[in-house]
């Protein structure tokens, strides 16, 4: 059986060492009062949740998954999911980020960052009932009506309700242009919503008496694409004037569907039938609104696959100090017994360093990006609430597509490590591999979120927001450019820093010549930006660590973190080199293959 310590030490690390987060909230009103021992508290209480509450519910609840009764349409979630999700509920957890003024802690997005990290280490199918439901409740406070907000915010925020996001349909993914849901005003202001959503994650269950679908759907005269979508609210119960629940609505669960991992979450083929909804935002605006919620997802989903490279890591190295099989290519480690702990191989040590470093690189972008998202929320200066902003529109689909694709690689290494072991469900190792699969796959696919950056966020405003990041690795480069402990970082940063501007010029060059070459080169550089912000953070925290070394301070968090450091600058960071070069290879030897492909 699996085991799971959330890595408190290491969040802290990042927050109060690195970031230096509270020095950063005394600039923002809502926040100036959030000091360390708050922090810590908060989430040394939220660990214990995940550890005690959903963590022994992870393997369970992928074997007994949900069931669905074709009769009433209802949704049985496994065994001990409602009543976590009580106690989830009971203690406030919902509420962690959310504005007071509906009944929320008013705590920073940094902290909500760093208790789901460890509820989706414990239990990502459980997480993502409440995750999908913060979605919801960050696009009705940004886009609701006074009246909306008053009646759904209170209810997601202590949860009450849930909230879910219904986007896709049977023949449409993330070519939203093509849908083909309808919405027939009525004369009391409300709309009939009539059609067929597939693949909408907890989008039917019994851990609460409502669920509130955010669904997107064309008015009868809405323009042609993705011009012609609205956004609205359909519960599934209708809601009363005094807020208590009303008639059920015609929003079902017609099935559910049957998949790889996450069988705990209920993903289900939604039907609408004359369901009543209620507008959210603008007539043909409804991207807009639903792209916030679409945006917190894409982060939310780069956390699930850190918490799984870490929850993998951990139990690959318990594994791997305690296996026995061989003897050391250097000789005998313990002559006590008849072979020696597989960590002393090195290809063993190259797999758990390899997760070690992406979990905790990872874990330094998504806090800085959370922390970022707590500046453009809170901070009193237009100016920079603008630069957080676009920052952090620059990071997303790295945080999206490079953390799960490297969570891919972490948990197939980690389960590598057990051996045969590792493929067999009762050490837990394959279920992390197939719930982590579907990271890469939803919230739109790594492909759709590389060419969002590289056409985009990169080339549609012709590198800048790339260039600011690219002062903060210079300004990183020259504060430390002459520090020789420094070096084996801060070079290679700045000659991928310094390639990087020539990098995205050719290609843009190339791609306004011919499209296809964006779309050939755009995985491949999105893989090269990863590594350019993960070295940033890495070099970031190595320099920490030596200085706290230099200071005379023995605790070997330190020495390991440079070690790591170090490992990532010699192992992982060179593969930018060969992106480099296949992306420039161009798209002919993709797409001038109809013979190949025949």
């Amino acid at each position: 059986m699996p085991t799971y310590t959330p890595p408190l030490r290491d969040m802290q690390f990042v927050m109060h060492e690195v970031l230096h987060v509270t020095d950063e909230f005394k600039a923002m009103p809502r926040h100036a009062e959030v000091d360390v021992d708050t922090i810590n508290a908060v989430l040394e209480e939220g660990s214990k949740f995940a550890v005690d509450v959903i963590f022994p519910l992870n393997i369970s609840g992928d074997e007994e998954g949900c069931v669905l009764d074709k009769t009433t349409h209802e949704v049985t979630t496994p065994n001990g999911f409602k009543q976590a999700f009580k106690q989830y509920a009971e203690g406030g957890w919902p509420a962690l980020a959310c504005d007071p003024e509906y009944g929320g802690q008013g705590l920073p997005i940094v902290v909500n960052q760093c208790f789901y990290e460890m509820l989706n280490s414990a239990n990502q199918a459980w997480t993502m009932y409440p995750g999908l439901t913060h979605g919801a409740y960050e696009a009705l406070h940004a886009h609701g009506t006074e009246a909306q907000k008053k009646t759904y915010l209170p209810k997601l925020t202590s949860g009450e309700w849930t909230g879910t996001m219904c986007l896709t349909e049977p023949h449409c993914g993330t070519d939203l242009g093509l849908l083909r849901t309808k919405a027939e005003p009525q004369a009391d202001g409300s709309y009939k919503i009539t059609g067929n959503k597939i693949f909408i994650s907890a989008g039917e269950h019994d851990l609460v008496s409502n669920i509130v679908h955010l669904v997107l759907a064309r008015l009868p005269d809405a323009p042609q694409g993705s011009k012609g979508i609205s956004l609205f609210i359909v519960p599934k119960f209708s809601v009363k004037a005094d807020g208590s629940l009303g008639e059920r609505n015609g929003v079902y669960c017609g099935g559910l569907e049957h998949k790889m991992g996450i069988h705990g979450n209920a993903t289900a083929q939604i039907v609408l039938d004359g369901a009543i909804g209620t507008m959210v935002g603008q007539p043909n605006k409804g991207l807009q609104a639903m792209f916030v919620m679409m945006n917190a997802a894409r982060i939310g989903v780069g956390m699930q696959s850190l918490g799984l490279t870490e929850v993998a890591y951990q139990n690959a190295l318990a594994y791997a100090k305690d296996r026995i099989q061989g003897r050391s290519l250097t000789g005998p480690k313990d002559k006590t017994k008849p072979a020696d702990s597989i960590i002393h191989h090195p290809d063993v040590r190259k797999m758990l360093l390899t997760a070690k470093a992406y979990a905790e690189g990872g874990r330094a972008l998504s806090l800085y990006c959370a922390m970022l998202i707590d500046r453009e929320l809170h901070h009193p200066d237009a100016k920079v609430r603008k630069d957080a902003e676009e920052m952090v529109a620059l990071l997303t689909p790295i945080v999206k597509a490079f953390i799960t694709d490297n969570g891919h690689i972490a948990t197939n290494a980690c389960m590598q490590v057990f051996g045969g072991h590792g493929f067999i469900k009762e050490w837990g190792m394959e279920q992390f591999v197939r719930d982590n699969r579907i990271n890469m796959i939803y919230e739109g696919t790594n492909t759709i979120q590389s060419l969002d950056l590289l056409g985009r966020k990169v080339l549609g405003n012709n590198g800048a927001t790339l260039k600011k990041f690219g002062k903060l690795v210079g300004a990183l480069v020259e504060e430390e450019g002459v520090n020789e402990k420094m070096a084996e970082f801060i070079n290679p940063l700045a000659y991928l820093g310094d390639q990087m501007t020539k990098f995205t010029t050719e290609l843009g060059f190339k791609g306004f010549q011919n499209p296809d070459e964006v779309g050939a080169a755009a995985v491949d550089y999105l893989r090269v930006a990863g590594h350019l912000v993960f070295g940033y953070f890495w070099a970031r925290m190595a320099q920490v660590a030596l200085r706290e070394i230099a200071n005379g301070n023995t605790d070997p968090f330190y020495q390991a973190k440079v070690q790591t450091a170090r490992f990532y600058f010699a192992k992982l960071f060179p593969e930018t080199a060969t992106l480099m070069r296949t992306a420039r290879a161009g798209s002919a030897a993709l797409m001038n293959t109809d013979a190949a492909l025949a």
